[in-house]
Formats: structure tokens, sequence, C-alpha cells
């Protein structure tokens, strides 16, 4: 109880997710990892405080064997335990005490700042803020990078950091202190020695000098590779359905294995100079070994230090052999760190690309009647998707939005969601700016559809409660009902045998059929039931039977609300109040279904090449 109880209070030093608030970090790589261990200052002064001590305790350990020795060689055998404590008594007693106890309160001490708190929370502070930052970036953001290199970077940042801190406490200022120790204690017996001790050390710096800019280089290249590779490999394993469906498995390897060719092409010269590193070292400690072992027994036979003297000595100089290799492998491990830092701070650090204006409030809708007003705006813009489109949508009105693939009918909904901003222009919902409130208020006025509906990898509860969090078993399995999806929710079952609400879909929702997806979706948003609605080829995915089944249940969510409807299949938004014709990112037809079909212009042509209810080949989805 009494450990457990201590490791709770260190467990509980640093809250990792406590911060709130801008959780962006600076670009370059020292005030990124300072923005991150300034939060923990603390416990990492704690970290290095006890380090040193180790260090110290380390060193003094040689000391004692030497002085173990000396004893032994002056004791009197005869007097036995007896003896040699009436002579040496009490400096055996302190060296047993530093032995049993104080090594071990320092070890102990070290390790739970360690474990508890660094390990424990600190790693995941820097990976929970670098998450809770790039989470909230434009969509924009995700669309142009692998979802995979983003993970990795993530992750990533936070381990490295902690490694980086770990190991500049651990071995760096730990070898620091051990260097000293060594010199102080050596220099004592004769100041040779510490010379001896001290070139050794100057040329280790030396060999740092040349080397670790290197692999810092090599570093951040190899790491920047990884990363590439990995999101390949995490773009692959997400479109696996895609590659079997296409056959394109060996083509797929050839891509595959060309980021692979690029990570070897990276890690080849890295891996070369790090053996150069190792047997640049081996050829070091081999000599300055050899040359303190000599000088010491030099000594010792002048008569001018002792055999404990020299024990302790080689003792000293071996451990620091070994220590001196362990940080050169850590100063790999640290540069292998820095680059991996700095490959994630270029990411992370990006300033949010879509923000709340400094005077943003929550949204407020009474009656939701939505104006686009000279609304011009292009994802590149060289090549406009809206040029001044007008439009006004009354409060309760249903208004289908019609047009050939790449018309700005899907950019026209993703402008009311602010997932971009426009150009020029403005869009108003209840004479409110969109621009001026924020995002979160906005979209959660707005209860939307989309084609291509993607579930989360958990249970289908979870899925559907997103429309509203506080939803009981009751609501959710109402607004299943609505959405033709009770039957089927009810017979599932996934692999670790949960069943019903409790059976989890899969990543992006692949064990359910895109049928069953779009009604999870459509039972989403009924249970949202936000005052807009836009609806993006809602029933695409649905079979005749069930869309007609789904249509009275649309219709009843649609009563009271304004409605933005987009659709190829052009039968299931005739009947709405209004049809805006877009084409060229303007609008060129507005009027009932009726009024359209007898004008005769784009939208009957439309109408009338449609087989099935759908639009010919040439007019594919958005």
């Amino acid at each position: 109880m009494i450990v457990k109880s201590v490791a709770r209070l260190f467990e509980s030093w640093i809250d990792p997710f406590g911060r709130r608030g801008d959780l962006r970090p600076p670009e370059t790589t020292l005030a990124f990892v300072w923005h991150y261990v300034r939060q923990a200052r603390w416990p990492f002064a704690g970290m290095a405080f006890f380090g040193g001590a180790v260090a110290v305790l380390e060193a003094a350990l040689f000391f004692f064997v030497g002085r173990v020795v000396d004893i032994l060689d002056t004791a009197d055998k005869a007097s036995g335990w007896s003896g040699m404590f009436a002579d040496h008594g009490f400096e055996l007693t302190v060296m047993a005490l530093v032995i049993l106890f104080g090594r071990f309160f320092v070890v102990a001490l070290g390790a739970l700042i360690e474990e508890q708190v660094i390990v424990l929370n600190f790693f995941n502070l820097v990976r929970w803020q670098s998450y809770a930052h790039v989470a909230r970036q434009s969509l924009s953001f995700f669309q142009n990078d692998f979802a995979g290199r983003i993970v990795t970077k993530v992750w990533s940042a936070g381990q490295a950091t902690g490694d980086l801190m770990t190991s500049l406490l651990q071995v760096a200022w730990f070898m620091l202190i051990y260097t000293v120790s060594t010199m102080a204690l050596v220099g004592q017996l004769d100041w040779r020695l510490a010379l001896v001790v001290g070139v050794w050390v100057v040329i280790f710096a030396i060999l740092a000098r040349y080397f670790v800019p290197r692999i810092r280089r090599h570093a951040r290249e190899t790491a920047e590779a990884g990363s590439m590779l990995n999101g390949r490999l995490v773009d692959s394993f997400g479109n696996i359905q895609t590659l079997k469906l296409f056959g394109r498995e060996d083509e797929n390897d050839s891509y595959i294995k060309s980021g692979f060719d690029r990570f070897q092409a990276t890690l080849r010269p890295f891996a070369r100079l790090l053996t150069g590193v190792r047997s640049s070292l081996a050829l070091l400690s081999g000599i300055m070994i050899t040359t303190i072992a000599y000088l010491s027994v030099d000594l010792w036979l002048a008569g001018a230090i002792t055999a404990g003297g020299v024990a302790f000595t080689l003792g000293l100089v071996l451990r620091l052999n070994m220590l001196l290799g362990r940080m050169m492998t850590q100063l790999n491990g640290i540069m292998r760190n820095i680059g991996t830092i700095q490959n994630s701070a270029e990411l992370i650090s990006q300033p949010i690309g879509l923000t709340n204006a400094p005077d943003a409030r929550p949204l407020e809708v009474e009656e939701a009647g939505i104006v686009f007003d000279q609304v011009s705006f292009g994802y590149d813009r060289e090549l406009p998707v809206l040029d001044k489109l007008s439009l006004k949508v009354k409060p309760g009105e249903k208004v289908g939005l019609v047009g050939r693939s790449g018309a700005g009918k899907s950019t026209l909904v993703n402008l009311l969601l602010r997932f971009y901003d426009v150009d020029t222009g403005k869009i108003l919902i209840d004479g409110q700016d969109i621009a001026h409130v924020t995002q979160g208020s906005l979209r959660r006025h707005i209860g939307m559809v989309t084609q291509d509906t993607a579930l989360l990898h958990r249970s289908i509860r979870d899925n559907i409660a997103f429309g509203r969090p506080d939803a009981d078993d009751a609501d959710i399995l109402t607004a299943a009902r609505r959405a033709e999806a009770a039957t089927f929710i009810s017979g599932l079952v996934d692999q670790k045998g949960r069943r019903g609400l409790d059976a989890h879909v899969g990543e992006r929702g692949v064990k359910l059929s895109g049928g069953q997806r779009q009604r999870i979706a459509i039972a989403r948003v009924m249970l949202k039931d936000a005052p807009i609605l836009v609806l993006d080829e809602a029933t695409s995915a649905l079979d005749s039977e069930v869309e007609a089944a789904i249509q009275d249940n649309l219709e009843h969510l649609m009563q009271g609300k304004t409605v933005i409807a987009i659709a190829h299949r052009l039968s299931t938004i005739a009947r709405m109040d209004r049809l805006v014709v877009i084409d060229r990112g303007r609008i060129i037809e507005a009027g009932t279904h009726a009024e359209l079909v007898a004008k005769g212009g784009l939208y009957a042509e439309l109408w009338a090449r449609q087989s099935g209810g759908f639009i010919g080949g040439d007019m594919a989805a958005e």
C-alpha cells in the first residue's frame, strides 16, 4: 500500500491533459522542446539532481573498492573482524550505509520521477497537446497529406521529446558529473592521472564535435523518409479493398518498395557514419586505457600510490570507457531524436489554417434563413470554382442544387459549413456572417448526410450518438428505426461477440455495406435534429426499396427545417420547393421541377438524359 501511495503521489505531479487554449508549439527545435519541458520543469530538475547524485555515488563505489583493498593490505588477519572494525569501523560503516541505503533512496527517487512522471505523463503531455492542436487544423490540411504520416509525426513528437530529455539527464548529465568526479578522485592520487583522463575527454569531445552535426543531419533525413514510408503503408492498408478489387497488388508492391528504397538510400550513409563513430571510439579508448594502466602501475612501482589506488583508478577508467561508449551511442540516439523532433515540429507547429475570428460569437438560429452574397471561391486562386454567386434560401425552404459534376454544388455546401473561407463575398445565417461565429456553434446547427459516409471504428451506439452525445439508448433506437436501420443493427455481431448497438463497425465502417453506413449516417442526423439540413447524395447508396421506405422519414425530418439537397438522381429532389441549377460556379436557372422542365434549359437536358433516375455516364458524382 505504501509503495502504491508513493507511486500515485508522483503520478499526479503533472497533468498531461490539463493545458487548454492555444496549444501551438514553436517551430524551432530548441523552442519546440522547451515549450513542453517547461510544463514539467520541476520533475526534470528533480531528475537532474538525482541523476547527478547517482553519478557521484557510482564514482564513490570505486573509491570504496580502493579503500577496502588498502584496508585489507594493512589489516592483521589474526585479529579478524573485531580488529578491522577497531581500526576502521567508522569508515566501513559509512561505506556500508551509503551502499545499502543512500544509493537505494537516490536511485529509487530518480526512478519514480523518470517512470511515474516523465514516461507516464510527460510523453503523453506532448502527444496529447500535439494531437489537440493538429486535430483543429482545417480540412485542407488533412486532404494534402497522408493520415499515417500525420499520426507518425504526432506520436513520434512525444516519444522523441521525452527520450531526448531522458537521454540528456540520464546520460549526458550523468556523464558530466561522473567525469568530474573521476578526475577529482584520481587527481588526489597524482595529477598526471587526472591529466590523461582530461585529454581523453577532450579528444572524445573533438570526435563528438565532428560526428554529431553529421548524425543530426542524417537523423532528420531518416525521420522524414520513415514518416513518408509509414504514410504509404497506412494508405495502402486503409485502401486494401480497392487494391484487391483491381488486382493491383504487384503495382502497389512496387510503389511501397520505392518508398523502402528511398528509406534505405537515406539510412545507408547514416549507418556508415555510425560505424565510423564506433570504430573511432574503440581506438581512442584502447589507447587511453593502456596509457592510464601503464601510468598507474608505474606510480605504484615508484611507491607514489597504493595498490588500492591502482585498483580504484583502473575501475574508474574502465567504467568511464563504458560510459563514453554509451555516451556516443546516446548522442546517436539524441541526434536521432532531435532529427525526429525537427521533422515533427515542422508539421505540428503549423498555425491553424482556419480559426475563429477574434470577435466570434456563438451562432444563434431562430428562423434558419441562409444568404450567399456575391460568393467567390477557388481551391486554387487561379482556378475559381464559384464566381460571385448569390443565393437566398428562405427560412424553412427546401432547395435542391443541380448541375454537372464540378459545377460547385458540394463546394457551396463546404463553404456553408466553413470548411473553407470564401475568397470574396459572405455567407449569412439569420443575418449573422458565419465568418464571425464560432465554428463549433455553426456546425452544431447544421445536420449533414454525405454520399461518402465514413464511420468511426467504434460501436454503432457511439456513431449514432455523435448526433447528440447526451442521447440515451431509447433516443438512439428511435433514430435508427426512422432511418430504417434498427432491423440490421439488431442482427450485428462483431469479431469480439459484441451485438447490436455495442457492435463495432471496423475502420471507416468497412464491416457494413454502403447502404447500411448511409442509414447509420441518416440516423445520426435525425438524432441531431439541427435546424439546417444538408443532404449531399444522402440516399445514393440505398437500393430503391430502402430509399422508398426512408423517403417518408426524410420528408418528416425536413419539416420545419431549412434544407439544401444535392443529388444527381434528380427524382430524389424533384419535389423540393425550389431547384437551383449551377454551372461553372454561377446560378443559371432556378424554379420548380415543372418550371425548369418547361423552360428547356440545362435542367431539362439533364432530366431528359436520365435513365432509371440516374444521370448519364458522363455525369459522374462529385
